[in-house]
């Protein structure tokens, strides 16, 4: 589904955090996710309409 230059990593994952996070890459019908830890390992591959409602529902959340 996705060649190394779609992977985009989260803007969350920085220098004072080890680059631990995860990479997205999209198609118009799925969403993949990796860890950027180990990018040759699994990833996790969802509808795209159900990513967007995770999300959307993650969004939604109040601040803790």
């Amino acid at each position: 589904m996705a060649t190394p230059g779609d992977w985009r990593k989260s803007s969350y994952s920085g220098e004072g955090d080890g680059n631990n996070c995860v990479e997205v890459a999209n198609s118009p019908t799925s969403v993949a996710m990796r860890d950027s830890k180990a990018p040759a390992y699994a990833t996790l591959t969802f509808p795209a309409p159900a990513f967007a409602a995770f999300i959307g529902a993650l969004k939604a959340r109040p601040p803790r």
